[in-house]
């Protein structure tokens, strides 16, 4: 797939899934840029031979900032953007494959794709996670300078 077509198909997968999870209608393309700029990062990553797993892991981590950084400009929670943000990231195909294989008795191919669909959702749910301690960080670190200050 040429890569305009992966950032139109991102940016309509992510936005259709916020209308599954009943987002605000004035977010619905916000939360679309977020999902294809994160599958951008992770396309990019990927073709250029970076692991799939810590291209994820980047890729989740910038959809994290992105979400606080448009939560806050917004005044919307960040988990709009976020969780949206983060499906074109599932590896579901990945994890059917492995679990058609598991029928199938290709107990050798399953187990494989079954590992790394479980370190590329772990990937994931680190990335979000890391995004949110560095911004709980930063929050305190300025709030600590305010304290200062007037102290």
């Amino acid at each position: 797939m040429m890569a305009w077509e992966q950032i139109v198909t991102s940016f309509i997968a992510t936005g259709a899934f916020g209308i599954i999870f009943n987002i605000p209608k004035q977010s619905l393309l916000k939360c679309g840029l977020v999902g294809m700029i994160g599958w951008m990062i992770y396309y990019w990553l990927a073709f250029y031979k970076l692991d799939v797993v810590m291209a994820t892991f980047v890729a989740s981590f910038s959809i994290g900032v992105m979400s606080q950084l448009y939560a806050k400009y917004y005044r919307t929670p960040s988990i709009i953007f976020s969780v949206s943000g983060i499906i074109p990231l599932v590896p579901g195909g990945m994890a059917y494959n492995a679990m058609r294989n598991f029928v199938e008795n290709d107990y050798n191919i399953a187990v494989a794709l079954a590992a790394k669909a479980f370190m590329i959702s772990g990937a994931i749910a680190f990335g979000l996670v890391f995004s949110e301690v560095i911004n709980q960080v930063i929050r305190k670190a300025r709030m600590n300078e305010l304290v200062q200050r007037k102290g």
